[in-house]
């Protein structure tokens, strides 16, 4: 029989809807019935594609055993963290309370019955494991909560009550420092202390992308044109695509890799990577002219709208796993690989495998091989690449998370406009996703945060919403001139500094769960940060200067942390020095804007605006004037460079 979730509209609720525990979705009839029978509460939050969630599912929610104690003795929710960050974040805070570390997902959290936590895990085994983080396995663990709670522990309970009345303490702001240019130079230091010199990147193991201190340092480039600058950016793109975490046969990247060499991924692919990766490719190809970056760029675009779109909207993520096993759809046998090729007439198929470091022992499990090439992407690939695909269509395509979700999608759309200043049909392409997602997801003038294609939406949007949403309609409005993107953004910047806003503090929720948004930049670019941005972009474009203060105050209130630990800080450092730098704003005709937009996008300072007027020229100016007048394109980088 399914439980409670059968009627839910989360995919990842849907998921769990067979299992043998008796799960309720997030209710207030959950916790009233909790404080009515005195059980203790168990929150499960993960989300679709999350390859520990499955275990947990397939070794935990799937044992009769563990069902049973968690059906008799606990009120057993669940909660998908993308449909819910709010919840997410608040629960994550927990952890890192009662832990000292940061957790993860699943996140597995115990609270008194009246909803009060005491205990937080990630993936608990269903029996204790030596060695294991957590300790005790889900089955002892809850035989314990479940007779402490019957008994009214007072030790347990005086805990919860400690744990909740130190949550709710307010953050006091710490002293302010003067925001200046100097703080790019910690950053750099501190960025070459983390840099793995041999295989690029930001960390060992596991290896993460890292956009933000990515698109720091192409900023820091672009300014200042610092040659080790370009060499961590170029190296750490290089490798990236060289296979595995990124997928050389469909495109997209997996969400991270578990080895340095960036080689052997959790097979998920996430909407907000590669939203965000696309456009470190195009500007890394902005600025450095590489072509191989293009490519990339434009294989991320390419597979989000051949794999995971519907009627110009994108779907959130991919799973890892297919046909019960992770990375099955993507990995290859040699015999597979060297019959196919033979077949298809290449007389040195033996050599070609070896170059996609395809072998019979493979650098994967099981004797199977991802596709890699340490040495560059030869020519030949692009048919291969084909034989690849028709390998991996006889195959079961992992789940896929339909989800709609705002944020993530503005993220894409975002990419997409300055890469449709390269090639125009991505420019049409950003265009109709961005009129679709606002048709679907913004409705008399009420943001939604998610939903399922032909669906209402219901869960009302978060700070992460309305700022990169906000952010993707100032770039759509940059490379149209579109006044209705413009004006949708302002409304959208007022209603989050309405909501969220006070003095200088941001919170990423305003609703049941009222919780403080992350100003360092994490699974992807802090809010806060990209709130910064927009209000930025809006003082410029409006002449409005209370924008540039709300910004101002934002950045003052993490200025102290700022200026010392400028690395977890990447894209607010960006803001500060746009801040200082000032942006430069030119003005010309729509015309002039359409028929150039590639060299416009290629100038080098990074903080240029458009305007479009009835000049046939292009007037280049400061935030208080107007400092120069050309008719060549060209010309516009010195001049801009000149006028500092």
């Amino acid at each position: 029989m399914p439980n409670r979730l059968a009627n839910a509209d989360s995919p990842y609720l849907q998921q769990h809807k067979d299992n043998p525990v008796d799960w309720w979705p997030w209710c207030d009839e959950a916790f009233e019935t909790a404080k009515k029978e005195n059980k203790a509460i168990f929150i499960s939050i993960g989300y679709s594609s999350c390859h520990w969630c499955h275990v947990m599912e397939e070794k935990v929610f799937e044992n009769e055993e563990c069902a049973k104690i968690l059906n008799e003795s606990f009120i057993s929710i669940k909660v998908d963290r993308e449909e819910r960050p709010d919840i997410d974040k608040y629960y994550q805070e927990v952890y890192i309370l009662l832990n000292r570390r940061a957790g993860g997902w699943p996140t597995s959290i115990f609270c008194t019955p009246q909803n009060k936590p005491f205990f937080a895990g990630t993936y608990i085994p269903p029996e204790s494991q030596q060695g294991s983080i957590e300790g005790m396995g889900l089955i002892e663990l809850t035989k314990l909560i479940a007779r402490k709670v019957k008994e009214r522990d007072p030790k347990l309970l005086q805990n919860a009550d400690e744990i909740e009345n130190f949550i709710k303490q307010p953050e006091h702001p710490k002293e302010a420092t003067v925001l200046k240019e100097e703080f790019y130079k910690p950053f750099l230091t501190q960025a070459k202390s983390n840099y793995d010199t041999r295989n690029g990147g930001f960390s060992r193991s596991p290896k993460f992308p890292h956009v933000s201190t990515l698109y720091a340092l192409l900023t820091i480039d672009r300014i200042y044109e610092e040659k080790s600058v370009k060499a961590m950016v170029t190296n750490t793109l290089d490798n990236m695509t060289k296979g595995g975490m990124y997928d050389l046969i469909d495109g997209g990247f997996c969400r991270y890799s578990v080895d340095e060499r960036w080689l052997v991924p959790h097979f998920e692919k996430m909407l907000y990577d590669n939203g965000l990766l696309c456009g470190v490719y195009t500007d890394a190809y902005l600025l450095y002219e590489d072509e191989k970056y293009l490519k990339t760029a434009k294989e991320i675009a390419d597979f989000w709208y051949n794999y995971m779109n519907e009627e110009n909207l994108f779907y959130s993520a991919s799973d890892a796993d297919s046909e019960g096993q992770e990375g099955t759809y993507f990995v290859y046998s040699y015999e597979e690989v060297f019959s196919a090729l033979q077949e298809a007439g290449y007389n040195n198929a033996e050599q070609m495998c070896q170059e996609m470091d395809i072998s019979h022992h493979g650098n994967f499990e099981n004797a199977k091989s991802i596709v890699r090439f340490e040495n560059g992407i030869p020519e030949w690939f692009d048919d291969v690449k084909i034989i690849l695909q028709k390998l991996r269509a006889e195959r079961e395509y992992p789940f896929i998370d339909k989800k709609v979700q705002t944020s993530w999608s503005a993220m894409l759309i975002n990419s997409l406009f300055k890469l449709g200043a390269i090639d125009s049909k991505y420019h049409t392409k950003a265009k109709d996703s961005l009129d679709a997602l606002l048709a679907t997801m913004y409705k008399e003038e009420r943001l939604y945060h998610t939903t399922l294609i032909h669906k209402e939406p219901k869960v009302e949007a978060f700070l992460e919403d309305y700022a990169f949403l906000a952010q993707a309609l100032l770039t759509a409005y940059k490379y149209t001139q579109d006044e209705m993107y413009l004006i949708t953004a302002h409304r959208l910047v007022n209603k989050a500094l309405e909501r969220f806003y006070d003095k200088g503090l941001w919170n990423f929720s305003d609703g049941e769960f009222s919780v403080k948004a992350e100003t360092t930049d994490n699974t992807y670019t802090s809010s806060v940060s990209i709130m910064i941005d927009c209000m930025l972009t809006l003082s410029t474009l409006l002449e409005d200067e209370k924008y540039a203060h709300f910004a101002f105050k934002t950045m003052e209130y993490n200025s102290y942390d700022l200026g010392r630990r400028p690395i977890y800080y990447p894209y607010m450092l960006t803001q500060a020095l746009r801040y200082l730098k000032e942006d430069r704003m030119i003005k010309s005709s729509l015309n002039n804007f359409t028929n150039n937009a590639y060299e416009l996008a290629k100038i080098r300072f990074p903080f240029v605006l458009f305007k479009a007027d009835e000049s046939d020229a292009y007037m280049i100016c400061g935030k208080t004037s107007c400092f120069a007048n050309t008719n060549d394109v060209k010309e516009i980088d010195r001049l801009i460079k000149n006028s500092f």
